[in-house]
């Protein structure tokens, strides 16, 4: 009896040694497995900054440029026609009227903000809705198109002047 106890308990000493270094294999594994998850997730985050800095933006106001992306350089785009939309409607309207044509006077230009979203900054945003605005505004009151065109039941800024507004550079 004493034979067997002995060949159990080396039996179970064995089987306790194999289940630790079993589970600290396993847990080693998990352990490189996640470093390695870690790992590419870092080098995934490092390729889309990458990316970002590839297809990268630089919108050129006087002497100073703003960097940003393309997500940005659409909210701008967005900011300059929706601007010279309102601005060309409160132009006729006041031309429609007869009032003095002061575009700074509307509360609209004043604000400034018509449509934005905080993905840039707001003083970017209000600067090229402002250009936008004045173009449109301009353009209503004297009842031209000199920057814009009616297309489809809106008026919309010129590519070219919209471009030269934006003076932006790819990088």
């Amino acid at each position: 009896m004493a034979a067997f106890e002995q060949r159990t308990f080396g039996f179970l000493g064995i089987l306790a040694v194999v289940l630790l270094l079993g589970g600290s294999l396993a847990a080693s594994a998990q352990g490189n497995s996640q470093w390695a998850h870690e790992k590419n997730r870092i080098r995934k985050e490092q390729k889309a900054v990458e990316k970002a800095r590839k297809h990268g933006y630089r919108l050129y106001r006087g002497d100073r440029f703003y960097e940003t992306d393309q997500r940005g350089v659409d909210l701008i785009r967005r900011a300059i026609q929706s601007g010279y939309s309102q601005g060309y409607r409160a132009g006729a309207n006041e031309r429609r009227y007869s009032r003095d044509g002061n575009y700074r006077d509307d509360s609209y230009y004043r604000t400034g903000n018509y449509g934005y979203q905080n993905y840039v900054s707001l003083d970017q945003y209000q600067h090229y809705y402002r250009e936008g605005y004045e173009r449109g505004y301009n353009d209503g009151y004297n009842s031209q198109s000199q920057y814009g065109s009616y297309s489809g039941g809106k008026w919309s800024i010129l590519g070219s002047i919209l471009n030269g507004i934006l003076n932006m550079r790819s990088f």
